[in-house]
């Protein structure tokens, strides 16, 4: 009796052990059911279980930061339901939109911010907007860690915020299906399904280093027609509102500077429009105010206490 006691309470009990391989196969199939099997898969399992059992400091964070997971696992779920097939995709008609109201004059031609960035690009600003794309994930993910270990409460709730506005995104991508810039550029107003990911204006900076960095991530993106809003762009306003909140001092700066840089890379590069990214602000903004009232009025202040105690030392 003391046996099965000792054993259920240490820290390699068979509960965790049956239950993390349970997820892990479980993820496994269905995810060979749903986008197919990948090497990416078994990585997330390694490194998820290996962190889980090799110390309680290891698992509580691996156990906090699963929030991020389950945003990585829905995204790439989402190419098992294109949302083309949930509604009409917007293409000349978002085209013309962003033309109109934010065309730039050029040789008595009015072209969209995409279209005058491309025939004006230079090697600067390729190499520029290159570096703050691949923010997009690291700044968020360093804020997160950097939390993690000097507020929890802090970190929940960033986290939380962050696949809730990932969320609402989500519904505006199958809502309103939009094709990015740089789709037009290549195809027309002619909608092609399961049209494959396009590297764009980044093909410049893997040009320029001799790499294939970019074409290696927009080979795998979920779905080509969810340019809108540009969930990019929403990601660093939440690191800013966060670091304001936590009154981080001069690292705002470097934050604030990331955002703007982020926006900018976004049209520059023809991956989104103006419009998308004016989109994923206010998507960013709408969850970051829904949240903070879902905390106020809701049992959401439990769950957020929950995930404390079971991360917290």
């Amino acid at each position: 009796m003391q046996q099965e006691v000792l054993l259920k309470n240490s820290f390699y009990n068979i509960r965790n052990i049956y239950l993390t391989v349970a997820i892990s196969v479980g993820y496994l199939l269905l995810s060979a059911l749903l986008v197919g099997f990948k090497t990416d898969q078994l990585v997330l399992i390694f490194i998820f279980n290996a962190l889980f059992f090799i110390s309680k400091g290891t698992r509580r964070f691996i156990l906090g930061f699963s929030i991020f997971i389950v945003y990585w696992i829905l995204f790439d779920y989402m190419k098992a339901f294109p949302n083309y097939l949930f509604n009409q995709v917007h293409i000349e008609d978002l085209y013309s939109l962003e033309k109109k109201l934010f065309g730039v004059h050029s040789h008595g031609l009015i072209l969209t911010p995409n279209e005058y960035w491309k025939i004006n690009s230079n090697a600067f600003l390729d190499v520029l907007t290159g570096f703050f794309y691949l923010m997009w994930v690291p700044v968020p993910l360093a804020f997160a860690t950097y939390l993690f270990f000097k507020n929890k409460e802090q970190f929940v709730q960033f986290s939380l915020t962050f696949v809730w506005v990932n969320l609402l995104g989500f519904v505006v991508y199958y809502a309103f299906p939009a094709a990015p810039p740089w789709y037009v550029q290549e195809h027309g107003f002619e909608f092609i399904a399961k049209t494959a990911g396009n590297t764009a204006g980044l093909a410049r900076f893997d040009h320029f280093f001799g790499i294939t960095l970019f074409h290696g991530i927009y080979s795998k993106g979920s779905n080509v027609f969810a340019a809108m809003p540009s969930l990019h762009s929403s990601y660093p306003v939440i690191v800013v509102y966060y670091g304001l909140k936590n009154r981080l001092g001069k690292i705002n700066i470097f934050f604030f500077t990331v955002m703007l840089g982020i926006w900018f890379s976004a049209v520059y590069t023809s991956h989104h429009y103006t419009l998308d990214v004016l989109a994923g602000v206010i998507c960013a903004f709408l969850g970051i105010i829904s949240f903070n009232y879902l905390i106020h009025h809701t049992k959401l202040k439990r769950l957020i206490a929950t995930m404390i105690s079971a991360i917290g030392n």
